[in-house]
């Protein structure tokens, strides 16, 4: 399936994390379609809802995704209308155990999240790269993981 833009969802309670995304979502090549919430439980309505497109990929903080009610990951990993959706956590620090937590829970690729602009830019726009290449190609994303 060839589209001409990526849709992306930003799931992140600090909105200077989502303004950070916007901007780098801006600069890069490809189009993308952003769509952010700032928790949980919207971002699960949202995704709950038949009636509203499912995003090729999904940002999510490390906090909404595993710690927080609902967690998010889980219940994402569970539904089946969400299969193709591929999940990227991040954190600015999380442990060994941590992250290999979060690749048991389902997600495809953990991101750590830096102070630098370019560094971060650099991670952001590698994953999204690394999914549009899955996205027009029509790769299995069954096996995909990955850590940037």
């Amino acid at each position: 399936m060839n589209k001409e833009y990526l849709n992306i969802i930003v799931a992140d309670s600090d909105e200077e994390n989502v303004l950070l995304f916007k901007n780098i979502c801006k600069d890069l090549k490809i189009g993308i379609k952003l769509q952010t919430f700032n928790n949980g439980d919207i971002l699960m309505e949202y995704l709950n809802d038949p009636s509203h497109i499912i995003p090729e990929v999904l940002f999510m903080d490390y906090d909404i995704a595993v710690q927080n009610k609902p967690k998010c990951l889980e219940e994402i990993k569970l539904d089946d209308r969400l299969n193709n959706l591929i999940t990227v956590i991040y954190a600015e620090k999380l442990s060994e155990h941590g992250i290999e937590d979060v690749f048991v829970k389902g997600a495809n690729i953990f991101m750590l999240k830096t102070d630098n602009y370019d560094d971060i830019k650099k991670r952001i726009s590698d994953a999204v790269i690394m999914n549009w290449q899955y996205h027009t190609s029509g790769l299995n994303k069954d096996n995909f993981i990955a850590r940037i």
